[in-house]
């Protein structure tokens, strides 16, 4: 971190709040970025006095036209933080009340057809600024790691290119959720992409330490772009225009975990063993959040009735799965979708992805 991201009266309290928090062992990469943005804030509306005001909470509060209520509250919760770490150094600052959230929905689980029309509009994507075009080519893989991985939004734009081993087929997740670390495994053709792309991008970045460097290439994507870019690709679908609700990036991880399990089920393997294993994967801290993803999804239901139909002629009997398989979840050999080699007329085409299988329904 470096003091030239905060420029008003603040800033003082802001570096000195981070670096607390990451002395007592938490990142803080998102939170710093949503604290720049408060600084900026302050400054362009003339609340820049070195003071935290309840005029100026009152005004931070206010939720924008583009964002949900839940992302407003996590804004002022961070400054939240601010004020305490304040009030700590026995200086006086307004701390916000916490705010009512909205209630959590059901997770959106993508379709085949959603899933094809949706990555051929990133596949498809043409940056206009030449300085841009690589974005191109780490969209193309950054969303299909939250998919073919279930990756979180902010594991994926975090990942470090050392952190990417090819050759192993892992990806090494560091302090995510609960400040842990954890190996993702991925599958043949995921990891093939990953090391054409890693290629591509050494050439064009030599000296960028991110998987996925942003605008600013010493820098990762920020959550709040990749919200942006998810809700533009999804947005062109003709899905985006029928259905009751839009996915989130994050829907790319539900997909992944009612997927497999799906497959699992119908393929009569024993899923009561097997979620262990996933949970690792997701980086769970228990099985009981990776039931909650599949139990809450529309997309589990029919294979449910199906098996409670049959009763006891497919309860699934225990069966030897490798550690290994469940971590590198293999895409369906007789799928006939192909996602990464589409040329659209009078577009741009990333001819370097090489054809990566989806699952069908």
């Amino acid at each position: 971190m470096t003091g030239s991201l905060f420029s008003s009266k603040l800033a003082p309290y802001i570096e000195g709040l981070i670096r607390e928090k990451r002395a007592n062992g938490y990142i803080y990469r998102y939170e710093e970025d949503i604290l720049a943005m408060f600084d900026a804030f302050i400054i362009k509306n003339g609340f820049d006095n070195g003071s935290i005001s309840k005029t100026l909470i009152m005004e931070w509060s206010i939720q924008r036209p583009v964002e949900g209520k839940n992302y407003r509250n996590q804004r002022v919760s961070f400054v939240r933080q601010l004020s305490l770490y304040m009030l700590s150094l026995g200086l006086d600052a307004y701390v916000p009340p916490s705010l009512s959230k909205d209630p959590t929905s059901d997770p959106y689980i993508l379709s085949s057809a959603e899933l094809s029309d949706f990555f051929w509009q990133v596949d498809n994507f043409a940056p206009p600024q030449a300085s841009y075009r690589r974005m191109a080519g780490e969209y193309s893989v950054l969303f299909r790691l939250y998919y073919c991985c279930g990756l979180r939004r902010s594991e994926g734009i975090h990942i470090k290119g050392k952190d990417v081993d090819t050759l192993e087929r892992r990806i090494t997740i560091r302090q995510s959720k609960g400040d842990k670390d954890r190996l993702v495994y991925m599958s043949d053709d995921m990891a093939s992409l990953c090391k054409r792309y890693a290629s591509y991008i050494k050439t064009v970045l030599p000296d960028s330490e991110w998987f996925f460097p942003g605008r600013n290439p010493a820098k990762p994507f920020c959550q709040s772009s990749i919200n942006v870019a998810f809700n533009n690709f999804w947005g062109k679908t003709d899905h985006s225009k029928t259905t009751g609700m839009n996915p989130t990036v994050h829907s790319l991880r539900h997909t992944y975990v009612v997927t497999k399990l799906n497959e699992w089920m119908k393929e009569g393997k024993d899923t009561l063993n097997l979620k262990s294993y996933l949970s690792r994967q997701l980086g769970h801290a228990s099985v009981s959040g990776t039931q909650y993803y599949y139990h809450t999804s529309v997309a589990s239901s029919p294979v449910i009735r199906r098996l409670d139909k049959t009763g006891p002629k497919t309860i699934p009997s225990a069966v030897d799965v490798p550690v290994m398989e469940i971590f590198k979840p293999e895409f369906s050999n007789k799928t006939t979708l192909h996602v990464g080699r589409h040329n659209k007329p009078g577009g741009f085409s990333n001819d370097w992805i090489p054809e990566v299988n989806l699952y069908e329904d």
